[in-house]
C-alpha cells in the first residue's frame, strides 16, 4: 500500500511538470489558459504514508511560494515566461488547493498595477494535491504578452507596456498563500 501511495505520488509530479494535452502558450498572453492544471478537475491524491495525514489541508503558513520567470531580462519581442514553484514547508504531507482557479499572479511596475491573472482568466481549473514535506512543484509557465490587463479589455488589443530597460516584478499567491518577495524582471 505504501509503495503504490509513493508511486501515485510521484506520477502526479510527473503529471503537474509535463502537463500531457496542456494548450500551448500562443494565446496571445492572455491568463488563465494553463499554468498548471493537471489531469482531472477536482481530483486529490491520498497517500497512507507515515509522513502525516496527507487528507489534512495544508494550513497557508506552510505553503511556499517562489515566483519565477524563464529569464531576467528580455529583448524586444520576447515574451516573458511566469510561473511559480509551491513547497510544502512543514513537517507532514498535506492537501492544497493548487489549480488554476486558486492561483494569481500580478505584474507591478513600481506602485502602477500592469497585469494580474484574474483579469481575463478563461475555464481556471480546480485541482487539490497532496503536497509531500519540502519536495517543491513548479506549475507550467505560461507567457505574458507585455500588455496591460483589466477585466474591460479581454476580447480587444490591450496597451503594450513600456520596455526600454524597464522594471516589472511579478508576485504570486495560490488561495491564503502569498510569495514573500517578488521577482524582478527587466523589458527592454
Amino acid at each position: 500500500m505504501v509503495g503504490l501511495g509513493a508511486l501515485a505520488v510521484i506520477v502526479v509530479i510527473v503529471l503537474l511538470i509535463v502537463r500531457p494535452g496542456a494548450a500551448s502558450d500562443g494565446d496571445g498572453g492572455k491568463p488563465g489558459g494553463s499554468p498548471s492544471s493537471t489531469s482531472s478537475k477536482g481530483s486529490t491524491e491520498t497517500d497512507d504514508t507515515a509522513t502525516g495525514d496527507p487528507s489534512a489541508t495544508c494550513d497557508p503558513a506552510v505553503i511556499t511560494l517562489t515566483p519565477v520567470t524563464d529569464k531576467d531580462s528580455y529583448a524586444a519581442g520576447e515574451i516573458p515566461m511566469i510561473s511559480m514553484k509551491i513547497k510544502n514547508s512543514g513537517a507532514v504531507a498535506c492537501t492544497y488547493t493548487v489549480g488554476t482557479d486558486a492561483q494569481y499572479y500580478a505584474i507591478v511596475s513600481g506602485p502602477d498595477p500592469i497585469w494580474n491573472s484574474r483579469d481575463c482568466q478563461t475555464d481556471p481549473t480546480p485541482l487539490t494535491q497532496v503536497l509531500e514535506p519540502g519536495v517543491e512543484l513548479t506549475t507550467t509557465p505560461f507567457g505574458w504578452d507585455r500588455t496591460r490587463s483589466s477585466t474591460t479589455t479581454c476580447d480587444g488589443d490591450r496597451p503594450q507596456v513600456a520596455a526600454g530597460g524597464a522594471t516589472y516584478r511579478l508576485s504570486v499567491e495560490l488561495g491564503d498563500a502569498k510569495s514573500a518577495s517578488d521577482k524582478p524582471f527587466l523589458l527592454y
